[in-house]
């Protein structure tokens, strides 16, 4: 059998403390449905914005394979040496999954370089979101395009570069379209954004969507190749020289 796949989940975990209706929806918090959807092949941790550095000391990023990551209220509150940590272990080849508002968070602005803006509203409205790479190992399993009854409206123009690969595509029923499921690549890593999990919808239990993050983390999990040697370097061949 193969080794498991090590996940880290990390949530802010503040909306949940703060919000009766959300703990209703979340009561165990939303990294924790993020979580209990990832399967057996698949050993987790938890880390939460208001533990000792973010849950994300060195020794569990070590240890991570894939980080999942969802924010919102409180970017402002992570710490940049924390940001940079992470930010290195992508480089290094760990996966980043970026769900929903984490749009904004430190790390994916810095991965991105850009803005990272776009439109937005709350109306309850339908989702549906279309798949437009069915070959893509994210979309293993799935249908054309998955409905959400009430969602929160992300809408164009995204500022973020080109992705590497565009895998799925929101309408709202308000007439608004969103790239939803964007592919990058930063130094050896993997980073997967997807759009839907506003924290006020039970988005994280619909079977389909836990399906689209589970076949992420196995897609954006690190290979076993050798991280490439920088720097100064001796010559392969015997190099003559001139005169």
């Amino acid at each position: 059998m193969s080794q498991q796949v090590r996940v880290t989940v990390w949530n802010e975990f503040r909306h949940e403390k703060e919000s009766e209706h959300i703990r209703s929806v979340y009561p165990n918090g939303i990294h924790t449905a993020i979580g209990e959807g990832l399967g057996a092949e698949v050993q987790v941790t938890y880390a939460t914005l208001d533990d000792p550095e973010h849950g994300l000391q060195e020794e569990v990023l070590n240890n991570t394979d894939v980080l999942i990551w969802w924010g919102h209220k409180a970017h402002g509150d992570v710490q940049d040496e924390i940001v940079e940590r992470v930010h290195q272990r992508v480089l290094q080849g760990m996966g980043l999954i970026v769900l929903h508002s984490g749009h904004f968070s430190k790390i994916f602005k810095k991965l991105m370089g850009t803005g990272c803006d776009l439109k937005w509203r709350e109306a309850d409205e339908k989702e549906r979101i279309w798949v437009v790479a069915p070959n893509h190992p994210i979309a293993e399993g799935l249908g054309e395009y998955i409905d959400l009854p009430e969602e929160e409206m992300y809408g164009e123009h995204f500022d973020i570069p080109a992705p590497d690969e565009l895998i799925m595509v929101s309408w709202f029923e308000g007439g608004e379209v969103f790239r939803s499921g964007c592919t990058f690549s930063r130094g050896q890593g993997k980073i997967f954004y997807f759009r839907p999990g506003h924290e006020a919808y039970p988005t994280y239990y619909n079977e389909e969507i836990r399906r689209v993050i589970r076949n992420a983390v196995f897609w954006a999990k690190p290979t076993t190749r050798e991280y490439p040697k920088y720097g100064n370097h001796k010559p392969l061949e015997t190099i003559k020289g001139r005169g």
